[in-house]
């Protein structure tokens, strides 16, 4: 008999002590504290792990995760070190977390936000059901498609703003257009909308006189982008998705 209760006291401390009994403890609360501690500190692998996008990240490589840096370091901005947790909700496998907001110019007054959580395999994760299921669906792509829709938005605006700022160079400059460096040596363009790490493309704009054609390709196809672009002095702009290449003006 004494043997038989030591045999349970040491089961039992080593299941105490092992990781998975160790993680089924953590409460909503310490999830979405140790969330937003790796989003601090700029590990993004670690932070969704903890998350519905689980499945997002986890099949990715090292060199797609460095293409999506971006758009984690925006969602990553402002995060502070530690974060105050206000309340905590559990409702059977689901709960919210309240997370104090501090004061912004739009919201001078302290708030709270609601962090969603969801119970899956005995572990609290952040994220809801229908999350969880839409990020499944699309796996490994669900990031990279992401990226790929909101460079393929944010090089379109760029070119429209292209045009207004080419005519403001024209109206200076005697009717000639600029290259990329004439027209961020004006303070008409910054320097981030040649850097394929910001945009996610290669984007060129070259001057012919009194014409010039401007082009954008994916830095990476099918991770930054798909679709290639083109644009001249007119203000049509095509493009089509080419496997990376460039769009030429022959192009249909």
């Amino acid at each position: 008999m004494r043997f038989r209760n030591l045999v349970l006291i040491v089961f039992s401390i080593v299941i105490a002590a092992s990781p998975a009994f160790a993680q089924t403890q953590r409460t909503p609360s310490d999830v979405v504290r140790d969330f937003y501690k790796a989003m601090h500190e700029r590990r993004f692998k670690d932070a969704w792990a903890m998350s519905v996008y689980k499945a997002a990240i986890e099949g990715l490589s090292a060199d797609e995760i460095e293409d999506l840096r971006s758009l984690f370091e925006e969602q990553a901005a402002g995060v502070p070190e530690q974060v105050q947790i206000d309340d905590e909700k559990i409702t059977g496998n689901t709960a919210q977390v309240f997370v104090r907001l501090p004061p912004t110019d739009s919201s001078p007054q302290l708030t709270s936000k609601p962090v969603d959580l969801i119970k899956s395999g005995g572990l609290w994760i952040i994220g809801t059901e229908s999350e969880q299921a839409t990020v499944k669906k699309a796996g490994s792509r669900y990031f990279l498609d992401a990226l790929v829709d909101i460079n393929q938005e944010t090089m379109t605006d760029i070119l429209k703003r292209l045009i207004g700022m080419e005519a403001a160079l024209a109206q200076a400059n005697n009717g000639v257009f600029g290259e990329a460096r004439a027209l961020v040596g004006a303070g008409l363009m910054s320097d981030d909308m040649f850097d394929p790490k910001k945009t996610g493309y290669v984007f060129r704009v070259t001057v012919s006189g009194k014409t010039y054609v401007a082009t954008a390709e994916p830095a990476h196809y099918g991770r930054t982008g798909k679709l290639s672009f083109w644009m001249d002095q007119t203000g049509v702009i095509k493009s089509a998705d080419n496997g990376g290449k460039p769009f030429s003006a022959g192009t249909k």
